[in-house]
């Protein structure tokens, strides 16, 4: 990438390109395929303008805007588009669904053979909740506090598979979570929301070890020369609030999402019981310990009549999952 010396102003940050011909190239073949196979498929066009402009839009403005340009001239810069590369890029690319497009644009045996890929244990290893989750919340660590930030800096090739691999992980990750697209097996939004929690924590905690540490590539900033802007330090202690404060502020829109997506599944969950009990009720059988929620007096005397079980022999969500 190539290293401008222009002032970093509103003027400039308004004016200022940069062109990455592969980023460029990779975005237009992804959106492309997208909308081909959307054609075929039942994902409605709000999903697909999410993925066009929140998605591939703001993959390219990562690199061709004044981000693409100063990435490599000032330390906040870089953390800003590690930021959009890592939460904003991948959660536009699977809220538009692409898998699902996918899948609609496949005849018989191309889904059969998609299912079987989505029913692999590589799939279900790969996309658990604590594999992908800590891909997400490792990889910034690892790529600030070893040799991988001075050597991006310093090679174009690593630069583009880096960018190319922040937005492959922070994809898994929202794929996984999210669960709007098929995924090799679902998990309570309860667990993804505990998750969230642990995240957060985990992404200040490296905002801090920025901002109280030494110096990041202090050779390659020095050896600049930058006559204006913010200091080397005061460069890095902005990179730092940035990866701290606005990882958080991008991630509302997932956390929102995962609440309503549990609420959806809490209302789902009470409709089903409901309807079991009803069933039940019109076979002229009491309802069972299971189905009814606890404190409900049939339930109570279902209980009493049932044989004693284990705790998690009676909670429906664990019985199915470790029958």
């Amino acid at each position: 990438m190539s290293v401008v010396h222009r002032p970093l102003t509103v003027e400039s940050a308004l004016t200022t390109g940069h062109l990455d011909v592969v980023t460029l190239g990779v975005c237009l073949v992804v959106l492309a395929a997208y909308w081909w196979a959307w054609r075929r498929s039942t994902v409605s066009a709000g999903r697909g303008a999410v993925f066009t402009v929140m998605g591939v839009g703001v993959w390219v403005v990562s690199t061709a805007s004044f981000v693409g340009a100063y990435a490599d001239v000032l330390f906040w810069v870089r953390a800003l588009q590690v930021v959009i590369l890592l939460l904003i890029v991948p959660f536009g690319l699977a809220a538009g669904m692409p898998l699902t497009v996918a899948r609609d644009a496949l005849g018989p045996r191309g889904r059969r053979r998609f299912d079987a890929a989505m029913a692999s244990r590589a799939a279900r290893v790969l996309t658990y909740p604590a594999v992908t989750s800590a891909a997400v919340l490792i990889t910034p660590w690892l790529f600030y506090l070893t040799g991988w930030y001075s050597a991006v800096l310093r090679g174009t090739a690593l630069d583009i598979v880096t960018r190319l691999l922040f937005v492959v992980i922070g994809f898994g990750y929202f794929w996984s979570r999210l669960q709007v697209d098929p995924v090799p097996r679902r998990f309570p939004q309860a667990l993804s929301l505990l998750i969230t929690l642990v995240e957060t924590i985990g992404d200040g905690l490296l905002g801090v070890v920025i901002w109280q540490g030494g110096d990041i590539a202090h050779g390659w900033y020095a050896a600049l020369d930058r006559t204006w802007g913010p200091s080397l330090r005061t460069d890095q202690i902005i990179g730092a609030g940035i990866l701290w404060v606005l990882g958080d502020v991008v991630g509302l829109p997932f956390l929102l999402t995962l609440m309503s997506r549990f609420r959806t599944e809490q209302t789902r969950r009470a409709l089903e019981i409901d309807a079991e009990i009803d069933a039940q009720i019109d076979a002229g059988r009491p309802p069972s310990a299971t189905s009814v929620p606890a404190g409900d007096d049939a339930g109570d005397r279902a209980d009493a009549d049932a044989p004693p079980a284990l705790w998690w022999e009676t909670d429906a969500t664990l019985r199915d999952r470790f029958r």
